[in-house]
């Protein structure tokens, strides 16, 4: 199925900056019916640290397990990366651990390195298995092809599935004269909603972080990035955040503690930006929605209403079509089962009232909020009157196209 460009990406793929110590190839498999390449291998140098949050779906494909295990046994060393689209190995079982031995074996032998510090991942179509040296047989061909000089847009593009358009973003910062680099890449469209997603979002600096520090900036920026956006309610098998750090900027101690801040936040930035940029790329979606809730018992309420309202497929169509349907929030609040108080709630759709003390605002114009409902982007503000939690996500319209991508996902 060919897929339109979504009307909500960017004009175009951002320049990333180069991350020193890292090398990267990227390879046509055959998964698709065209010349595509559908295979991404990332060389880091000795020493390179890695943190990662992976799906919490009990029904977790064998490559997530591995990179547990791996991040656990190995404390975080990285010494590779390989990711495959078009098939997820996910419910593969005996033949998707066969196929991840063969990778790993192939790994250790190009490479010299132990294969308990090579990362792998997978995504596209669960529980169709394939040959045990779909990746391993081929990669004696690739590891000669690795280059410091990455393109971006090859790896990015490497790992889409029904994305319609390559998801990059990157960041710098500098210190003592010395600028240290990040950038990252992801891929998802489709069965989006935290925690995570079909989802696989690599993000790399050459900052000299420890395994703690990059297990903690991972779990700390995905909460509010990569958890905090859904296209479609469903989880997926494969969902996986990594971040790697090479140590490539040669940074000392002393340096690295004065802009850690700084790279902490740039990283953060990096993780929210992929994220937004996936549901940009929703299946179908034609808007762009943020969803703030404020006034929650906490934070966590919060979120879980956010989440109620951005699920909703009536608040979702209704976006779609245009429809001022504001009745579709109260609905999809109350439904959450969190505390709020009815009688006292705010609504707000952009900048129009829709809704105060519990009851349809006097100012409230049909056409200003159907004005506000028709833009690309729409801002939806929920204060339930009960204390100081807040939460905002993020997600998509629900149009006719999220059907027809669905429907021929196998076509």
């Amino acid at each position: 199925m060919k897929l339109t460009r979504s009307p909500l990406a960017p004009d175009h793929f951002p320049d990333l900056p180069a991350v020193k110590g890292m090398r990267s190839a990227t390879h046509s498999l055959g998964m698709y019916n065209t010349d595509r390449d559908d295979l991404l291998v990332v060389d880091f140098p000795n020493g390179a640290m890695s943190g990662g949050v992976f799906t919490r779906s009990l029904t977790r494909s064998c490559d997530i397990d591995w990179c547990r295990k791996a991040l656990e046994d190995g404390k975080g060393h990285a010494s590779g990366l390989i990711v495959n689209a078009g098939n997820s190995n996910a419910f593969t079982f005996q033949h998707g651990i066969a196929k991840n031995d063969a990778t790993l074996s192939a790994f250790e032998a190009v490479s010299g390195k132990p294969k308990t510090e090579c990362f792998i991942g997978a995504t596209g179509v669960v529980g169709v298995p394939v040959k045990p040296g779909l990746v391993g047989d081929v990669l004696p061909e690739v590891w000669p092809e690795l280059s410091e000089d990455v393109d971006w847009l090859k790896v990015a593009s490497a790992i889409m599935t029904t994305d319609t358009f390559p998801k990059g973003s990157g960041r710098q910062v500098s210190v003592g004269g010395k600028t240290v680099s990040i950038a990252g890449v992801a891929k998802g469209s489709g069965m989006i909603a935290p925690n995570m997603a079909t989802m696989l979002a690599y993000v790399f600096t050459d900052a000299p972080l420890t395994q703690s520090q990059c297990q903690w900036l991972t779990s700390q920026h995905t909460n509010a990035s990569f958890n905090s956006i859904t296209v479609d309610g469903d989880t997926s098998t494969s969902d996986t955040a990594m971040l790697f750090a090479t140590g490539g900027a040669d940074l000392t101690e002393d340096e690295l503690e004065a802009c850690y801040e700084d790279i902490s936040a740039a990283i953060g930035e990096v993780f929210l930006d992929l994220a937004h940029q996936i549901v940009r790329d929703g299946e179908g979606a034609s808007k762009f929605v943020e969803i703030e809730v404020t006034g929650a018992l906490n934070d966590n309420s919060a979120k879980v209403i956010a989440c109620s309202i951005a699920n909703s497929p009536l608040v979702k169509t209704a976006l779609a079509a245009s429809d001022a349907n504001w009745g579709r929030i109260v609905m999809a609040v109350g439904k959450s089962l969190e505390p709020v108080n009815r009688d006292h709630m705010t609504i707000t759709i952009g900048d129009v009232l829709v809704a105060e003390a519990g009851q349809r605002a006097a100012s409230y114009d049909e056409a200003e909020a159907t004005r506000a409902v028709s833009e690309p982007e729409i801002r939806i503000s929920v204060d339930v009157a009960v204390g100081g939690g807040q939460s905002r996500v993020w997600t998509c319209d629900l149009t006719h196209g999220y059907v027809e991508i669905n429907g021929a996902y196998r076509t």
